[in-house]
This record gives C-alpha cells, structure tokens and sequence, in this order.
C-alpha cells in the first residue's frame, strides 16, 4: 500500500519576496484604483518573484507551500495592498488546483518548462457543459473573476447537462470574452470582471472534479479540496487589510496627537481601540489555532473531521466579519480625513468588498452554528453545507 502524501514546507523564501515587494505595492495601490486593475510594474513583479507559484506543486516548479506559509504570504500582500493579495490569492489557488489535479496532457501544455501562467475565473454560478468525444463544449456567463486582465487561462465552473456532475474547466484566454464590467465599491484594483464562453471545446484533461480531493501531483494540502484550499487565501486577506486598519488608524492618531479637541485624547477612542485590537488578535488567533491543528492532521496522512472544517469554515468567517467591525471603527475614528478619498476609505471599502464574498456569507456561519450545537450528527461537510450521507 502505497503512504499517505506529506505535507511539503518550503520555508520563508516567497514571504521575504512578497515583503521585498511592499514598497512597490503600496506605490502602485492608488494607479491600480484608477484602472481597475493591478498596475504592470505590480504584476512583473509578482511573475519575477514566482508569487503566482506559490500554490503550485513542486513537480511543477512551483513552491506548494503548506497552509500557514500561504497564510503569511497571502497576509503580506494584502497588508500592502488588499486588492493586490486578492488577486495573488485567487490566481495562485486556480493554478495550484491545475497543477495538482488536471490529466498529464493538460499539465505538459499549461506549465510546460516550468512557467507559472496566471489563472483567472469564477468556481461557483456553473456554465454549462455538453459532453462530446475525449471533452465537453462549454458555453456559460461568469462573474467576478478576479485578475482576469492579467491572466493566460480561464478557470470556470461547469455543470454537466443531463447529469448532477459539476467540473472545473480551464480554457486559453483566448477563448474568453472579457464583458469588461467592472465598476464597484471595494476592490477596485481586482479587474475582477465577468466574462464568457460560447461553445468551446475543452478536452477531458483540462477538467477536474469540482470535489476532487485526491491529487495526481502535489502532496497532502491538495487533499483539502479546492473550497477549503480558497478558505485559506481568504482568511489570510481578512488578517493582512485587518492589521493595516489598524496600524493606519495609529499613524492617524499618532500624528494628531497633542493638538487641542482630537481624538487622540478621548477616553471613549482608547476603549475602543482596545476592543477592536483585541477582536482583530483573537480572530487571527484562531485562525492560526484551526490552521495548525490542520497542518498536523495533513501531514499525519489524515484527512480532515466534520469538526476541523466546521472550525476552518468558522474562523474565516469569524475574522471576516470582525474585520469588518474593525473597519468601521477605524473608519469613524478618522473623521473627516477618513470620508475623504485616500488609503483609510479605500481600506475601509476594499473590506466590506471582501466581506460579501460566500465564503464569508451567513450560509456557513449557520452551518457552522449547526454542526457545534450537535445537530448535524452524521452529516458531512459537501462545499457550501452540511448533508447527510448519501443513500444507494
């Protein structure tokens, strides 16, 4: 019987890149606003630093980092910028999916040579696929795919016509229509536009099971599964925009401080600002605690328990929204500096942007509620929710 994937750890090397990168990214951050997309300076950097990579398995050239040094990485970027972690986050998710789980025919044309090419796309409102010989013909309307601009293949979720089977389908951008409609609240700088596929054939290795679990390449954190795999991008953005909130609110204090009727010198400020950094560290306490306690179980060659991923679930959805609060605070102790246009509003609406994601939504919180109160005995977690075992 052959053993049970390790969990790989790569070590620091892609966190000192992507901090090395912080000047750069908070240089472009107001650009990339104004386009609505990443700047090029931003994202050669990122290709040069092999931070679109970072998901990938080793066989492929890439890092495949476990759980917690994804989390420091993705935490990074998105202290510098959350739009920029965002889309770092999302792409290298879609390529490390592909590399660990698409057929060997697939794999050699995607990252032949070892290049690491940015992915784009949406995994949950399915298009539709036909199946026809050695593939499928998709055709389908996607929204939010975050880093689209950027990117050489499209990730789209499909769902099998005359079948309950949903796959994952990657396409050359060149099949791609970009709809271009990108003009939002928060997270501007994603390019996170919809797009569409008109009937296009896409061979059988280009696909995966939407569930799939089981890695052809790549070692145990693929077994986690692609929604819990994004659980990790995700709850590393909630820590990196949190912290920055508050280290900005600081700065703001901090240079005001002394002069007569600011906040600086408010009892009411002080309290507050106790409690909102005592939410944002309990919060990234957890996370780390439940991502631990995974990173263990992983590389022991178990999978995960009903309770782990109610926990994973949980903990991003709990930093989620306590970042949120957190923003709130922060932006009404700005005063008017902060409802001016500038780096705390920006902040301020890039988090309850990221707040609205589904994984972040009240389905997986009362899921979650559920499955701690004991009444959910049985039932396993499938993507969105708990279900009882399936009958024959």
């Amino acid at each position: 019987m052959s053993q049970a994937p390790r969990l790989h750890f790569a070590g620091t090397a892609a966190l000192d890149r992507a901090r090395a990168l912080r000047p750069l990214i908070e240089s472009e951050a107001e650009a990339g606003e104004a386009l609505g997309r990443l700047t090029e300076p931003v994202v050669a950097a990122l290709r040069d630093a092999g931070l679109f990579g970072v998901w990938v398995p080793v066989p492929l050239g890439g890092a495949e980092l476990s759980p917690r040094e994804l989390i420091a990485v993705f935490e990074e970027l998105s202290y510098a910028d959350p739009s920029t972690g965002w889309v770092v986050m999302a792409s290298a998710l879609e390529s490390g999916a592909a590399g660990a789980y698409l057929g060997d025919d697939a794999v050699e044309r995607i990252f032949q040579g070892g290049r690491m090419p940015i992915f784009a796309g949406q995994g949950t409102r399915p298009g539709t696929a036909v199946r026809k010989d050695g593939g499928f013909r998709l055709s389908g309307r996607w929204s939010f795919a975050s880093g689209m601009p950027h990117a050489q293949y499209a990730h789209s979720l499909g769902a099998i016509e005359g079948t309950e089977e949903t796959r994952i389908f990657i396409t050359p951008i060149d099949d791609v229509t970009k709809l271009g409609n990108w003009d939002v609240l928060g997270l501007c700088a994603t390019g996170s536009i919809d797009y569409a596929i008109d009937d296009v054939f896409v061979p059988e290795s280009q696909t995966h099971a939407f569930d799939e679990d089981e890695p052809l390449r790549g070692g145990a954190i693929y077994r986690l599964g692609i929604l819990d795999l994004a659980l990790i991008g995700h709850s590393a953005w909630a820590l990196g925009i949190g912290r920055r909130l508050l280290d900005e609110l600081i700065r703001h204090v901090g240079a005001r401080a002394g002069r007569p009727g600011q906040i600086a010198a408010s009892d009411a400020f002080h309290s507050g600002f106790a409690r909102a950094e005592a939410a944002y560290r309990a919060a990234r306490a957890l996370i780390h605690e439940t991502w631990d306690d995974t990173e263990r179980t992983l590389d022991a060659g178990r999978r995960l328990g009903v309770r782990q991923e109610t926990m994973v679930r949980l903990a991003l959805n709990h930093a989620t929204s306590t970042v949120a609060e957190v923003a709130r605070f922060v932006y009404t102790s700005g005063g008017t500096s902060a409802l001016r246009d500038g780096l705390i509003q920006r902040l301020f609406r890039d988090a309850h942007a990221g707040a609205a994601h589904i994984t972040s939504g009240p389905r997986f919180l009362q899921e979650c509620g559920r499955e701690l109160a004991g009444l959910a005995a049985g039932e396993s977690w499938r993507i969105f929710e708990l279900q009882p075992p399936e009958t024959k």
